[in-house]
This record gives C-alpha cells, structure tokens and sequence, in this order.
C-alpha cells in the first residue's frame, strides 16, 4: 500500500529551525516529485515547495519559503525533507507533503494534482 508520513513538527521559537520528513512506502520517492503543503486555521492551502522527480528540473519555492527552507531528497531513506529556518509565527500550520510520478517542478505546483498525500504534521511557532 502506498503511504506518505511526515514527521518533524512541533513548537518552536520564532526564529527557530525544524527539520521535516515525508517518508514514502510502497513506492520509490526518486520517480515521484514531492510538494509540500501547508494549511493554517481559517486559510487556503498553500504551496511551500517543490522537488522534482529524478532527472527533472530545479526544486522550487514559494516567495514565503526563498532563502528560510531548503527540500532534499534522500533516496536510500526514500525520504524528502523540508528544512525550515529563521522560522516565524506565520508559518504555523499543518504541513502536507503529496506524491506525483514523473512530474518536473514548475512555478504551478501548488495547483496540480497529487497522486498521494500524506496525514500532515503540525508545525506551531511561537513564544
């Protein structure tokens, strides 16, 4: 069965890191690009980032994310990770990671359709 789980949230201080996982099973991550997602109380889903499947193009990243998060891909782990940095109260949220097989990241991502999601991981930074 094909499954996606995110780890790694928690509270933290703004200003703080945290480090987030999306770990597939069932399936091999290297042929899927991996979105993160993220969804505060009372807002729309927002897209974070995006890398893409192996051989395709440059990770991309929203205007709220360039130059705080960072998305690696670990293909022994068959794992992507979110680095968040320099962490502030508005990116609190439930953080969403989501599977799609062959697809080369693009400006768009954040507006197509994912084959898989994950349950989603709650990130809360405050004081």
């Amino acid at each position: 069965q094909q499954q996606l789980v995110e780890s790694g949230g928690g509270l933290v201080q703004p200003g703080g890191s945290l480090r987030l996982s999306c770990a597939a099973s069932g399936f091999n991550l290297d042929y899927y690009a991996i979105a993160w997602f993220r969804q505060a109380p009372g807002k729309e889903r927002e897209g974070v980032s995006c890398i893409s499947s192996r051989g395709g193009g440059p990770a991309v990243y929203a205007d709220s994310g360039k130059g705080r998060f960072t998305i690696t891909r670990d293909s022994a782990k068959n794992t992507v990770y979110l680095q968040m940095n320099s962490l502030q109260p508005d990116d609190t949220a439930t953080y969403r990671c989501a599977a799609d097989p062959g697809y080369s990241c693009s400006g768009s991502f954040f507006a197509k359709g994912y084959d898989y999601w994950g349950q989603g991981t709650q990130v809360t930074v405050s004081s």
